[in-house]
């Protein structure tokens, strides 16, 4: 009995990896919204067996964000806290224009149905909240003499700049190339943070 069943848990975690793996391949490939019918043929599996691992495309969101998630952090290599500032910024930058790149085509995807969508919404806060984090770290010396409310308007600041939504606008609207987009990205968190000592000196 318990090797049926564990022959079954395997089947259904073998279907849902094909399942993830389909959706984030038709994203890759440019299908932002790709339909139930879609990820099963692209998965190899029926219709059905997708919404019996799935029960609703919420659960799939989140499922998939949990695995690009995953992936993002595979690629991530943490930044010194030791270094000098400009080099510290210098490497922050880079980084956070390659995982961007990464995440562009998903992030393209999840903004079609993230007005409708609590679970997108929910991975948009993840990313953010992992930039956020990584930036009070990294930038602990130059924000630490600043009073708490500042301290957060500062950190909150420079995670606009580094996220997906003022990347967007360098690489979607401004048309920039990426090393042109990671320059402007330097720029302002440079200034950001030449602000924030200011005030913390002032």
């Amino acid at each position: 009995m318990t090797s049926t069943s564990d022959g079954r848990t395997a089947r259904a975690e073998r279907t849902r990896r094909a399942v993830i793996d389909a959706h984030i391949a038709l994203i890759e490939a440019g299908e932002l919204k790709p339909t139930g019918a879609q990820i099963a043929e692209q998965a190899g599996v029926s219709l059905r067996a997708l919404w019996v691992n799935f029960s609703d495309l919420e659960t799939l969101f989140a499922a998939t964000g949990a695995e690009l998630l995953r992936r993002q952090d595979a690629m991530f290599v943490p930044v010194s806290p030791g270094l000098d500032l400009p080099e510290r910024v210098g490497k922050f930058c880079v980084q956070r224009a390659k995982l961007l790149e990464f995440i562009a085509p998903y992030a393209r995807a999840a903004a079609l149905r993230e007005p409708f969508s609590r679970e997108l919404r929910t991975n948009r806060m993840r990313h953010i909240e992992r930039v956020t984090d990584e930036v009070e770290i990294l930038f602990a010396r130059e924000l630490a003499p600043l009073p708490s409310a500042r301290r957060t308007q500062a950190v909150q600041a420079l995670g606009i700049a580094s996220t997906w939504a003022s990347w967007a606008v360098l690489r979607d609207e401004y048309n920039l190339a990426v090393a042109d987009a990671t320059v402007v990205m330097r720029q302002t968190v440079a200034a950001l943070l030449a602000a924030a000592v200011h005030v913390a000196l002032g």
